[in-house]
């Protein structure tokens, strides 16, 4: 899984491959430790910084979080951010002193025009359940979420009319966000646990905490 220096040509055939080692198979265990995953960076950076935030679940009392600094040799390229985010993600992975049980991240699973967001990159990778939690739609079509937080639309493919994911309403007048499963886990399971993980704000706990944390590393150089 060291395929990371290679050309975008390379990454989408690597990406073909990989999808079909995804599996969207229920939980094994009921988790007690979740975690969130997010890279800041400028678009064209040539460095950026990737983290990760445990918490407790389903309390979301923080347990610990790891930030790294690193190179980004891939391009910005839409559909390929896993080889430009996960070579610093597994740097952070290391340092992180307790491991969760599922990991949220900061953009899709398998709502993807090849089926392999980051998401399912990162969990195929790490080998543990990843959930997608997106701020916006890479793929696919979806009619608007009632108004009503925890509202859902399906998402799917616009050719083949395949369930990729949800919109979810998680704050009333907000625009919504979309959970896709990633990796080991089911979609109705993906849409459980980011809908326990929604306080205050749009994004969940997990993802906006790792926000946060990578965002101050960041603002502080």
């Amino acid at each position: 899984m060291s395929e990371w220096n290679v050309t975008p040509k390379e990454a989408v055939e690597i990406q073909k491959r990989l999808k079909d080692q995804v599996r969207l198979t229920p939980l094994e265990k009921a988790p007690s430790i979740i975690g969130g995953c997010d890279v800041s960076m400028n678009m064209f950076a040539k460095e950026g910084f990737a983290g990760f935030v445990t918490l407790s679940y389903p309390a979301l009392e923080p347990l610990g979080e790891s930030v790294v600094k690193g190179d980004i040799p891939f391009p910005y390229i839409p559909g390929l951010l896993s080889f430009r985010e996960i070579p610093m993600l597994l740097r952070a992975w290391e340092l992180l002193p307790q491991k969760p049980d599922v990991l949220v991240v900061d953009g899709v699973g398998i709502a993807h025009p090849r089926r392999l967001g980051i998401a399912s990159h990162l969990g195929i990778v790490l080998n543990i359940p990843t959930i997608g939690c997106a701020k916006s739609v890479l793929v696919g079509m979806y009619d608007e979420p009632e108004q009503e937080p925890g509202s859902t639309t399906m998402l799917r493919d616009r050719l083949t009319d395949e369930v990729m994911g949800v919109a979810l309403r998680t704050k009333r007048n907000v625009k919504p966000v979309f959970v896709s499963p990633g990796h080991k886990i089911t979609l109705e399971e993906s849409l459980d646990i980011v809908r326990s993980c929604v306080r205050k704000h749009r994004i969940p706990e997990p993802t906006r905490l790792a926000h946060n944390a990578v965002n101050s590393h960041r603002v502080r150089g």
